[in-house]
Parts: C-alpha cells; structure tokens; sequence
C-alpha cells in the first residue's frame, strides 16, 4: 500500500466487508470492485482495495448493503436494543414464572391443610394451569401482532397478576382450581410472545446469548421465589391471613403495578419503536430481511405451509428435545421446597434453602451459553448438562440417609435441566432457516414440550414422599429421552451437511426458491 495514498473512506475484502465508515454505500463498493480489476495499481481515490484494513466490528460483516445511519454504528444501535428489549422481556417472564410456581412455596407454609386437598387434588391444581397455557398460545401471538406488544403483553402481565392476588383469597378446592385454569390463560402469550417478539429484533447469529438470558429468568423467578416467601412467611396471622395466602397477595400485587410501567416500557416490533429514528427502524428492518428473507418476511403462512414443515422429521426430533426436559424441569420447580422440606427444615429454612440451588442453575447457565457462543457449538452443551441433571437424579434415587448428600444433588439437577433448556431451545430454532420453517416449528417446538408440564405434576405424589423413587425415576427417564433426541438430531444435521457438501453448487435455483426452501435449500448448513 503506496504511503502516499490517503486514508480511504470505504474498503472491502474477497470475503468479509470492513466496518464502513457514514459515507460508505452499496455503489461504493461496485465501484471499488471495478476500479481493483482494471489496474493492479489503482489510482489515488477515496475507495479502494485493501485486505489488511482492520475490521472494528467482524461480526457485523455480514451485514454487507445495509446502510448504517450515520449518526450511529451496528454495534452502538444493537447495545441501544439490548437495553430496550431484553431486560424488559425478562422480567416480564421472570414475574409469569414467580407467578405459576409460587404455589409450591405456599404450599410449604399450608395451602394443601387449609384448603383441605386431599389425595391428587394438588396435583390436579397444578395439572389444570396447563389446559389453557397450551391451548391458546397460537391465538395469543395473533393478538400480540393486532394489538401491538405493549398492550397485549402488559395486559396479560396485569391480568395474571390479578388472578395470583384472587389465588391467596381462594377458600376451597374449586376455588383454587379456577384461579389456575384463568392463571394459565392469562401467562400464555408470555413466553411464546417474547420470543416471538426478540426473533422480530436481532438476526439469528445475534440471539443466542440474548435468549439464553431471557430463559435465565426462570432460575431467577426461582431464587427470588424463596427468598421473598421465607420473609411474606413471617406474616403469617397477619389481619388473619395465614402466611401462603400473602405470598400470593404481595406477589401478584407486586406483579400488577410493574405491569402498569411496562405498558410504557414494552417495546413494539422495530417499524413502530418510537424510541428510534426513522433511520434506525429502517436499518433494523432491512438487517433482519436480509437475514431472513424479503419473501419469507413478507408472504403470509398457509396450510400447505404447515403440511410442508411436518414433512421433515427433524421437526418431531426437536419437540421431543424440549418436552424430555420439561418433565424434570417443571418437576423441580413445583415440587423441590417440598423435597427440601423433608430433608427437616423448618418452613422458613427450607424456603431460604430452596434459592442456592437456583442461583447455581442460572450462573451455570450463562456459562454455558457463553462458551457455546464462542465455540459456535451446541450439541455438547446439550449433551453435558443433560449428563449433570442425570447424575444429581440417580443420587436422589440411591440415597435417602444423607440430607446433605441429597441436598448437593438438587444442585446438580437444577444446574443440568435449566442450562441445558436454553441451548436446545435456541439450537433447533435457530437452525431453521426461512420465516415460515421457524414460526412453525418454534410454535410446536413450544407447544408440544408444554406438555410435559402436566406429566411433572404428577409425578411427585405424596404417597410416595419422602424417597418420591417414582418420581425420580420419571424424570431420569424423560432426560434420557432428550438426550437421545438430540443426538438423533446432530447425527441427521450432521449427515445432511456431508451430503450438501458434496452436491454440486449451481442448481439453477432462484434466490426466491433457496428462501422459500429455509433450511431445506441445498446452499444451508445447520450449526451442528
């Protein structure tokens, strides 16, 4: 490079582009292109050719013909929506989770002996939240994109709220079990909304590490749960309340008013975010349709849509991935405080002993992602926190004279179920490509796992307390059913990789057949 040529406004390399500066655009660089191949030495001017210029933002590459609104960088914008969009969605899951599994720390202070439940009637409690949770989750993204997510999101947040606040004043059975069957209602949209929502902000390679701190507020909802019921416990006798109706009083209360402040703070999809200029909205919406497509973005989705997607039999492989971890999941989340309470434990204790194993599970968590994201590797970090969650299962199933022992073993599986969920979720989801393939299979990916849900909550009875052997023995089951799925899954990624690689590259296909193709186009290789 000629010391005497100045410093260059623009410049590109054969594969990757350099982070271009304001006055960079698409012509810039076909001009570029044409001024190197006609001469070796091109004359002095502002755009020219040099591999060995630094690429302040690489992985931003790829957002090659997109123009950057001068005033800001990819980088700066993408920080501007991590702030905007994912702390928010968090918490709004973090409140949904709190919400539905608050029952089991109330029930630690004597919900089963007020109400008089006997026999499976708790479980049953539980069992009758998930009717409606599964049922309306597709009509309920429907109405997120008529009603914009602020309004709908926020409502639902207030409404199950509510229903918790009403759940504390219950007086009976049936009383219980319609506030659950309306909780269930209510929390529908929420983790399907928010993911659907995030999707509808970053490109697939941006939202990895964005969704596994998403589904981290579950562990969060977790710990928080029994911190705040060992101080609400103490209220107990409180204006003759006894001590679990106030944890859901408090709780759904404190979930209503925060509903209030995220009708103003929920973000709405890019084209109406008000808290971005409208060359902002536009770069956000362009990046995303080139990642994705402009006909699969634009195209509505029909039944034969549908009927194709069914036709792969990765889809079916990915809903068992999810649901053989939901068992285990939502089997530690509904029923751990009483586990811990048979270990001795007063109703306090057990509830301060319930949030370790929670705050572990979220930190493992984000480790794992972490490294996952740096690898780009997921099927290990599938497989090895399923190993974990296997091992603390088969302790509490072989040992029952050692509290502490089997304390230590809730880590493990807490730690294995819930970082190993995120990575499965976000590894099947992101490896659809195209718009309809991923609204889809996420849609049954979600669905269909949900019902493992209602498999947890019978899986722990309390006849079988304090071993609870049948329940273990479930949940071991179902984790090695998820193994199995995902390792069905990496070997049939990893054969149809081979046998892409070996295809001749020129198809005669258009652009519009490889994106209406997704995943399934020839040129596409799944992150294995």
């Amino acid at each position: 490079m000629s010391p005497n040529r100045p410093t260059p406004q623009c410049a590109f390399t054969a594969k990757v582009i350099a982070h271009p500066s304001p006055a960079c655009s698409p012509t810039d660089y076909a001009e570029t292109e044409s001024s190197d191949s006609q001469a070796t030495d091109p004359p002095l001017s502002t755009n020219f050719y040099d591999p060995d210029l630094p690429r302040p933002y690489p992985e931003y590459d790829d957002d090659r013909g997109v123009q950057c609104p001068p005033h800001t960088t990819p980088w700066k914008l993408v920080s501007k929506i991590d702030l905007r969009v994912i702390p928010v969605l968090s918490l709004l899951y973090f409140f949904a989770f709190l919400d539905r599994t608050n029952i089991a720390n109330a029930n630690v202070f004597g919900l089963q002996k007020e109400l008089s439940l006997r026999g499976t009637q708790y479980n049953n409690a539980l069992t009758i939240f998930f009717v409606p949770y599964i049922i309306f989750e597709i009509p309920s993204n429907i109405l997120l994109k008529k009603l914009k997510p602020h309004v709908w999101l926020s409502g639902c947040m207030f409404l199950f709220g509510l229903v918790t606040v009403c759940q504390g004043l219950v007086q009976n059975y049936s009383g219980l079990l319609t506030t659950r069957v309306f909780l269930g209602l209510a929390e529908t949209g929420m983790f399907p909304g928010s993911f659907y929502l995030i999707g509808m902000w970053y490109k697939r390679s941006e939202a990895q590490r964005r969704y596994s701190f998403f589904f981290g507020s579950t562990s969060l909802a977790g710990a928080f749960g029994g911190l705040l019921a060992s101080a609400i416990g103490k209220m107990d006798g409180m204006r003759n309340y006894a001590g679990w109706r106030w944890i859901f009083i408090l709780e759904g209360t404190l979930t209503c008013v925060v509903a209030i402040l995220f009708f103003f703070l929920i973000p709405d999809f890019p084209e109406n975010a008000k808290w971005l200029h409208e060359s902002e909205r536009t770069y956000v919406r362009d990046r995303l349709r080139k990642d994705q497509g402009r006909n699969a973005v634009e195209r509505p989705i029909g039944a034969r849509d549908v009927i194709n997607v069914f036709k792969d039999f990765k889809i079916f492989v990915g809903g068992f991935m999810y649901f053989g971890l939901i068992v285990p999941a939502y089997g530690y989340a509904f029923f751990s405080p009483g586990i811990i309470q048979s270990y001795g434990y007063s109703r306090i204790q057990t509830q301060l002993h319930s949030v370790p194993p929670w705050a572990c599970a979220f930190t493992f968590a984000m480790i794992v992602a972490f490294i996952s994201d740096k690898l780009k590797h997921r099927f290990a970090f599938t497989i090895f926190p399923i190993c974990i969650a296997i091992s603390g299962f088969a302790i509490l199933l072989s040992v029952h004279d050692d509290s502490h022992v089997q304390y230590a073993a809730l880590f493990l599986v807490a730690m294995g179920a819930y970082s190993a969920m995120p990575v499965i979720v976000c590894w099947f989801n992101m490896n659809l490509g195209g718009h309809h393939r991923r609204a889809v299979g996420t849609g049954w990916q979600i669905g269909f796992g949900n019902i493992g849900g209602i498999i947890a909550t019978y899986a722990f009875l309390d006849k079988d307390k304090p071993e609870y052997k049948p329940g273990y023995s479930i949940c071991i089951s179902f984790i090695c059913l998820s193994a199995a799925s995902c390792v069905t899954y990496f070997v049939s990624i990893l054969v149809q990789n081979h046998r892409r690689d070996k295809m001749p590259t020129d198809l005669g296909m258009t652009e519009f057949e490889k994106t209406e193709k997704g995943d399934m186009s020839p040129d596409y290789r799944y992150l294995l």
